[in-house]
C-alpha cells in the first residue's frame, strides 16, 4: 500500500469530504448517515471545516492515500463549563479497516487534546460496532452508559454505548 499522509483538513478538503461521506454512509450502519452522506452544500462544508480550524481547540484530520481520502477523526471542543471536554468522531473507509489507520488518528487526536488542555474526550459507538469499542478501549476509553434507540434505520433500533477517556488519569 502507498504511504499514508495524515493532515489537517482545509477548505480545499471539501468536495471530498462530501463525496467520502457518501462512500462511508453507504459501506455500514455504523455512522449517523447513509448513503446519503452529509447532505450539505459544498459552500456550507467549507465555511463548517474553516469554522473548526479558526478554533484552537477543534481539529479535522483527514487520511489520505496518494490523493484520495481514506478516513477522516475530528476533536470538538466543548464551550463554557465543559471547555475541559471535546466529541471525538472517527471513521474510516471499509476497504482500510484493520490496517492501523484508526489507531494513527487516534493517536493525533488525542495528542491534540493533550496539548490544548482537553482533559476529557467523549463519544458514542453503537453497541455492535465491536472492532471500534475494542479501538477505544485499547486507548484507554471507559464505557460510562447505554443509549437505546440512538439510530433508527428503517424500522429497526439499535443502542450505543458511550464513551469516555479521562486525560487526567493518563498525565501522571
Amino acid at each position: 500500500m502507498s504511504e499514508i499522509i495524515i493532515r489537517k483538513l482545509n477548505k480545499n478538503d471539501a468536495k471530498a469530504l462530501i463525496e467520502y461521506s457518501k462512500y462511508i454512509g453507504g459501506e455500514s450502519n455504523n455512522l449517523t448517515f447513509g448513503e446519503e452522506g452529509f447532505q450539505i452544500s459544498l459552500e456550507d462544508e467549507k465555511g463548517y471545516i474553516e469554522s473548526v480550524n479558526s478554533s484552537e481547540r477543534s481539529i479535522m484530520l483527514g487520511a489520505f492515500v496518494c490523493d484520495e481520502l481514506i478516513a477522516d477523526g475530528s476533536l470538538h471542543a466543548h464551550a463554557r463549563r465543559m471547555s475541559h471536554r471535546a466529541e471525538l468522531g472517527i471513521s474510516v473507509r471499509k476497504p482500510y479497516w484493520n490496517m492501523g489507520i484508526g489507531k494513527k488518528l487516534m493517536l493525533e487526536l488525542i495528542g491534540f487534546a493533550k496539548e490544548c488542555g482537553i482533559e476529557l474526550i467523549d463519544l458514542q459507538v453503537l453497541e455492535i460496532n465491536k472492532a471500534a469499542i475494542h479501538l477505544y478501549e485499547s486507548f484507554g476509553f471507559e464505557i460510562i452508559g447505554k443509549i437505546p434507540a440512538f439510530f433508527k434505520i428503517g424500522d429497526e433500533y439499535f443502542d450505543a454505548i458511550a464513551m469516555c477517556l479521562d486525560i487526567r488519569k493518563r498525565m501522571n
